[in-house]
C-alpha cells in the first residue's frame, strides 16, 4: 500500500485550561481532499497548525510520504512542501498584493530582487486558476476576498503539494465559492493532497473524498462523503440534529429606524464613489438584507452608516435624529450596534481580555466605571461571564482569556454578543455568521429573528445566499455601489437573484 501523504498519529496539544487537541489521529491520502470538520473550538485550526509547525505538540508524530519528520517552524513545513491558507490571513497590509505573495522566496539575482519574473509567474498561476488579482494594489486598499485570493496564490507559488486551507470560504461570494471548489478538484487532480477545514456541510459534500469530525478536541470519526449525508455530519459535529431552515412568523414594520437618504461614498482604491446616491428605509421589526457580489459598495455602504468613513453626499437619520456627521461613539449611544466585516480590525482588540472586549463600547457607564473613573472590576466581570453562558462563547480561560488567542468562530461569538445586548434599535449585522459552525449558524439566526420580533430594526449585509434567502423580509440588491433591485425572498429564486447580483437585472428601488 502507498504511504499516506500525511499521517498525524495521537496528536495532543494543551493551552492553559484546555486540551485542544486530545489523542488525535489523521491521514491524508495522497491526491485527496480531506475535509476537517467540527464545532467552533473543537481544535481544527489548532491541529492544522501543528502541522505547519506554529505549534509544537505535547505528544503525537508526523509522519510525511511514511517517514516521521519534525515541523519546527513554517519555515520547516514549507521545506517539506506544505502551504497553508489561514483563516485570519497573515499578510503584510502595506505591501503589495505582489510582494506578499512573494515574500520570503523572492527571486534575486547577485542580491538583486528580480521583480519583473515574480510577476510574471504570479500572474500565470492567477489565471490559471482563475484566481485574479491586481498585483500592484496594497493589501489594506482590497477586498476581503481579494487577500483570500492574494492567501492561495502565495501557496500556489511555493509549489507546495500538501495544502492545507483554513475556513477558505468564509470570505468568499457564491460565485468565488464555486471557483475555489473547481480549483481545489484540479489541484487534487494534479496530485496535491488537500486538508480542507470548514463548516458548510454543502462545501464539504460536493468537494471532499473523505471527512474527519472533530467535537471538543477529540476524533469523533473519518467518513468517506458519498456514503455519507449533510445530516448525519452535523449529528456528528455538535451532537444533536440541527435545524437548517430559519424559523420565523409574519413581519409587522413599524416606524422608520433608519432612513438612507442620497448617500455616496468616495472609494479608496478608485476614482469612482464606492457608494452611488443610495436611498433605502429600515423599519422596526423587519430585517432589510443588503445581498450583492463583494467589491459591489456594500463595505462602504456599511463604513459610512456606523462613521468608519465620512459621506461624500446625502443624509443618515436614526430613530428621527440626524446623524450624518456623528461620531461613533454618538450612533451607539442613539442605539446602533455594529457586528463587523472584519472582526479584528474593527470588532476586537486582540491583546485585551474577553471581559475587557465585551464592555468595550460600554465601559464609560456607571454600572463599569465609578464617579472617581475606575473601573467596576467585579461587575465587568460578571456582565462578561453571563455573556459567555448566554451565548456559549467558548475558551480556555474564561473572562481573562486573551482574545487573540481564541478560535475564529468564538471571537465572533463574542462580538455577536456584546452587539446585541447592547438592546440596539438597530443591528448592523456584517457577514454575523462568517466562520460559525452549523449549531452557532443556527443560534445566531434565531437571535436576528428575536431582535426583529422585539420590534427593533436589523440591517443584514451577507454573501451567504442561502441566509439572504432565509433570513430577510426585504432584500436589497446591490451592484457597482448602487441599489438595482428589491426582492421579496418568499417570491424570489436564487437564480433570480443571481442575475440582479450580476447586473443583469435592474429595478427601481421602493424607499
Amino acid at each position: 500500500m502507498e504511504p499516506y501523504a500525511i499521517e498525524m498519529l495521537n496528536i495532543t496539544k494543551k493551552f492553559p485550561g484546555i486540551i485542544a487537541n486530545d489523542n488525535i489521529t489523521l491521514q491524508l491520502k495522497k491526491g485527496e481532499i480531506h475535509a476537517l470538520l467540527g464545532e467552533n473550538g473543537a481544535g481544527k485550526s489548532t491541529l492544522m497548525s501543528v502541522l505547519f509547525g506554529l505549534y509544537q505538540p505535547e505528544e503525537g508524530i508526523i509522519k510525511k510520504d511514511g517517514r516521521e519528520v519534525r515541523i519546527k517552524d513554517p519555515n520547516d513545513a514549507n521545506a517539506l512542501g506544505i502551504g497553508m491558507v489561514h483563516q485570519h490571513f497573515k499578510l503584510v497590509e502595506c505591501f503589495s498584493v505582489l510582494d506578499n505573495i512573494i515574500m520570503g522566496v523572492e527571486p534575486n539575482k547577485f542580491g538583486f530582487l528580480q521583480k519583473k519574473e515574480a510577476r510574471e509567474k504570479a500572474l500565470a498561476l492567477s489565471e490559471k486558476y482563475g484566481l485574479h488579482i491586481d498585483p500592484d494594489a496594497k493589501i489594506e486598499d482590497i477586498t476581503v476576498g481579494m487577500q483570500q485570493r492574494t492567501e492561495i496564490l502565495k501557496m500556489l507559488y511555493r509549489e507546495n503539494e500538501i495544502l492545507i486551507f483554513d475556513e477558505p470560504t468564509a470570505v468568499l461570494t457564491p460565485q468565488e465559492i464555486e471557483e475555489l471548489m473547481q480549483i481545489m478538484k484540479n489541484l487534487s487532480a494534479e496530485g496535491k493532497s488537500i486538508l480542507f477545514i470548514s463548516h458548510k456541510l454543502a462545501e464539504i459534500m460536493a468537494v471532499a473524498d473523505r471527512c474527519t469530525v472533530l467535537r471538543k478536541g477529540r476524533c469523533i470519526g473519518t467518513v468517506d462523503t458519498r456514503d455519507t449525508t449533510m445530516e448525519q455530519l452535523s449529528a456528528m459535529m455538535v451532537g444533536r440534529n440541527v435545524n437548517f431552515h430559519v424559523e420565523k412568523g409574519e413581519r409587522h414594520p413599524g416606524d422608520v429606524v433608519l432612513d438612507v437618504e442620497n448617500m455616496t461614498v468616495a472609494s479608496k482604491v478608485h476614482k469612482n464613489n464606492a457608494v452611488r446616491n443610495v436611498s433605502f428605509k429600515v423599519r422596526a421589526g423587519e430585517i432589510v438584507c443588503i445581498a450583492g457580489i463583494d467589491g459591489n459598495g456594500q463595505t462602504e455602504l456599511v463604513y459610512g452608516i456606523t462613521g468608519l468613513e465620512p459621506l461624500k453626499e446625502g443624509k443618515l437619520t436614526l430613530c428621527g435624529k440626524d446623524i450624518t456627521r456623528a461620531p461613533i461613539r454618538k450612533r451607539s449611544i442613539s442605539g446602533m450596534s455594529h457586528i463587523p466585516e472584519d472582526r479584528h480590525k474593527h470588532g476586537l482588540v486582540l491583546d485585551y481580555s474577553l471581559e475587557y472586549n465585551m464592555i468595550l463600547q460600554r465601559y464609560f457607564e456607571s454600572e463599569f466605571t465609578d464617579k472617581a473613573g475606575f473601573l467596576r472590576r467585579k461587575n465587568i466581570r460578571a456582565y462578561s461571564d453571563s455573556l459567555i453562558e448566554q451565548y456559549d462563547v467558548r475558551s480556555g480561560q474564561g473572562s481573562v482569556t486573551v482574545v487573540r488567542s481564541m478560535s475564529g468562530g468564538n471571537q465572533q461569538k463574542a462580538i455577536v454578543a456584546r452587539e446585541i445586548d447592547k438592546n440596539p434599535e438597530l443591528l448592523v449585522a456584517v457577514q454575523p455568521t462568517r466562520g460559525l459552525d452549523v449549531g452557532a449558524i443556527e443560534y445566531i439566526h434565531r437571535q436576528l429573528v428575536a431582535q426583529r420580533d422585539a420590534g427593533k430594526a436589523v440591517l443584514l449585509v451577507s454573501l451567504e445566499l442561502d441566509e439572504v434567502m432565509d433570513v430577510p423580509d426585504r432584500i436589497l440588491v446591490m451592484y457597482e455601489g448602487e441599489l438595482v433591485g428589491e426582492l421579496d425572498p418568499k417570491k424570489t429564486t436564487q437564480e433570480e437573484l443571481g442575475l440582479y447580483m450580476a447586473g443583469a437585472k435592474r429595478d427601481e428601488v421602493k424607499a
